[in-house]
């Protein structure tokens, strides 16, 4: 479809209250920080909470890709089980379909000794990232070279080449599908193969100020704690948790994902539905099995913009502060409306298409534009503003 029809941006923000947890930690298993407003708050990573969003949007769209070091493996595992390889063929075809770009590789450690390495368990140093059916097409040009194969020798150091043709396997791994359309590829070692992602996703942080609270505990051992005489504890230790309510922003450049696709309204308007609802419903998975944060947000405000995208980060550069009963999400949501209407007042409403949100407040919020009753009507009324949008007139 015709990009330049199309308005630029699509701005989501979400206020999110998450109880007692971790959901992104730093190497140290460390609750994750920031500085803002002189006052410390709890953080999320985009790439953790973007993670998240991937995987709630493949589930969504059907159709996943791969992330990994170890796209032989993954063809050596497909020819064994698909195609009935000998094992010692199939993992000689996945070491080769890897040795086969001009991606570096190194060869992968023996875990029974690390000083050793494995004849045909190639990593390529760096990520490759394709669709999953990219694996399948790759296993398919082994069995078309099942030969070649046989009579090659195994990859046993990084300067042995490939009996594979590096141009089909480098084809192969330019691929993409529509997770890639959306949130880019970067793999700058196989030409033309990079793709700009549509979306760009803030790092998540409190509204207010927060405090890392360390949670000790301890396990019993079910043998000992039989025997009438044992005390104590068969193991103990501590862990960071905190709680608060945050801020979450991402935007979705409609005219990169139309370019992208180089396809029609119904596939941008299919991606960009599947990503608006995996950022509302996604939540990052780390401590869920002792934490269980499961909740939803509290409020979803959706944009559409011509002119650029616009974060409401600095409504919460000045902290906010509790209610007078306790609890940050309602002081929260009225920063946000307040902010969003002075910054639409500064800016002018002229290249702000739509405006709309949804939330558990039962108040009325001046600044966001029409309430919607559910998350659906939300995204539908936006997408409909944004993909008949002409010449910079709502439709």
């Amino acid at each position: 479809m015709p990009t330049a029809a199309l308005p630029r941006f699509i701005d989501i923000h979400v206020l999110q209250s998450v109880p007692f947890a971790n959901l992104n930690r730093d190497d140290t298993n460390s609750v994750k920080t920031v500085q803002y407003g002189n006052t410390l708050r709890t953080r999320v990573s985009s790439q953790s909470w973007k993670r998240a969003v991937r995987t709630t949007f493949e589930e969504h769209i059907g159709d996943t890709a791969l992330r990994t070091r170890r796209i032989g493996e993954q063809v050596t595992r497909l020819l064994d089980t698909r195609d009935g390889w000998p094992r010692e063929l199939a993992e000689r075809a996945g070491g080769h379909v890897a040795a086969a770009t001009s991606i570096k590789f190194e060869l992968a450690k023996d875990p029974q000794d690390p000083k050793l390495t494995v004849a045909n368990k190639v990593l390529t140093n760096a990520m490759v990232y394709v669709p999953q059916s990219a694996v399948t097409e790759l296993a398919d040009l082994a069995v078309e070279h099942r030969e070649a194969l046989q009579s090659a020798k195994d990859i046993k150091k990084p300067t042995d080449k490939s009996a594979l043709p590096k141009e089909r396997v480098e084809a192969i791994l330019r691929s993409r599908n529509g997770v890639i359309n959306l949130f880019g590829r970067m793999l700058a070692e196989v030409d033309d193969a990079g793709v700009d992602g549509a979306v760009q996703v803030a790092h998540a942080l409190t509204t207010h100020m927060t405090d890392v609270e360390l949670d000790y505990f301890s396990a019993v051992d079910d043998v000992t704690d039989a025997w009438a005489d044992s005390t104590g504890s068969g193991h103990m230790g501590h862990a960071e948790f905190s709680a608060g309510t945050f801020y979450r922003y991402a935007t979705l450049d409609l005219r990169d994902l139309a370019r992208n696709l180089t396809g029609t309204s119904s596939e941008v308007r299919e991606l960009a539905h599947a990503f608006l609802h995996a950022f509302i419903t996604s939540l990052p998975q780390a401590k869920k099995n002792s934490t269980a944060p499961h909740t939803i947000p509290d409020l979803v405000h959706i944009a559409v913009r011509s002119d650029r995208p616009l974060s409401y980060a600095a409504a919460f550069e000045r902290p906010i502060t509790a209610a007078p009963e306790g609890g940050y999400a309602a002081p929260s949501r009225e920063a946000l409306a307040a902010y969003a209407r002075a910054a639409n007042t500064m800016l002018s409403t002229r290249n702000l298409l739509a405006s709309g949100w949804t939330s558990l407040e039962t108040k009325t919020l001046d600044g966001l534009g029409t309430r919607h009753d559910a998350y659906d009507d939300l995204l539908t009324t936006s997408l409909d503003i944004a993909l008949t949008h002409q010449g910079g007139t709502p439709a």
